[in-house]
């Protein structure tokens, strides 16, 4: 259970918030996004550092969950709601984060557009080297982990709709209706306070709950992200995580965008 001492920013007090930990985040993703380019404009098959860059962006990736974990710990609702996210990213969130389907939709859009583009060279016989270049195989055991997470995201779902029906359970519906009378009869001593322990105690079962979940589901889309690279040759992985870092980095400042012209006058 988190500790009563924690602050709104989700760590204890002396750490650093998450949201200043996730503006950090997304200056790395921008540095991580234009090496990936570069390196993928200079691809040439005997580079044998494309992989050491994979690994390493993978770390940066595998960080940012370590550190969220941390911070869920001490206050997980503040994790599902993420004030430092706008409010466009807020209607496309699942459990606090992206969809770990939503990395299969990515691969397929970004496949389709460069097959597309390199067509011409395919039909001649010709290697890309991209994610339009994917093999019967590489598509077969994308289509497993597709199913594979799409079965896991389904059980989350589930177990988060029944966990958040727990909201009107019975300890829940009495609390609110002892509260609501000694309020009405103006008890704001023991009585009020006896409650207040109470509720503390069953709040903090609910959130106990949610950390664990969201830890679930955080696992899950850095499993799914792991296991795709795993999937693709270093330099597809290299265009799979520019097109990643891409889609995250432009939604994002769209969304900061789009509420800074809601708020203005």
């Amino acid at each position: 259970m988190r500790s009563p001492s924690s602050t709104r920013d989700g760590l204890e007090p002396g750490l650093e918030p998450f949201s200043a930990f996730f503006e950090r985040w997304l200056q790395e993703q921008e540095r991580d996004l234009q090496d990936l380019i570069r390196a993928a404009k200079s691809y040439s098959e005997s580079n044998q550092s494309l992989a050491e860059l994979v690994n390493r962006v993978m770390d940066h990736y595998s960080n940012y969950y370590r550190v969220k974990s941390e911070s869920s710990k001490q206050n997980a609702c503040q994790m599902l709601t993420p004030a430092w996210r706008s409010h466009l990213e807020d209607a496309f969130l699942w459990i606090g984060g992206w969809r770990p389907s939503m990395a299969f939709h990515l691969l397929y859009s970004k496949s389709g557009l460069q097959l597309e583009a390199g067509l011409a060279a395919l039909l001649s016989g010709l290697s890309t080297g991209d994610l339009g270049d994917l093999s019967a195989s590489q598509l077969a055991r994308v289509d497993d982990l597709h199913r594979y997470t799409v079965k896991e995201e389904k059980e989350l779902t589930e177990k988060m709709a029944a966990h958040q029906e727990t909201v009107a359970d019975s300890s829940m519906v009495q609390l609110s209706h002892v509260v609501t009378e000694l309020m009405h009869d103006g008890d704001s001593g023991n009585g009020i306070e006896s409650v207040d322990q109470q509720v503390n105690s069953a709040l903090g079962s609910k959130e106990d709950g949610l950390e664990e979940i969201l830890g679930k589901a955080d696992d899950l889309r850095l499993k799914t992200l792991k296991k795709v690279v795993d999937i693709l040759s270093p330099i597809q992985a290299i265009h799979f995580l520019i097109a990643a870092a891409e889609l995250h980095l432009r939604v994002h400042e769209w969304g900061r965008k789009k509420d800074a012209q809601t708020r203005r006058p």
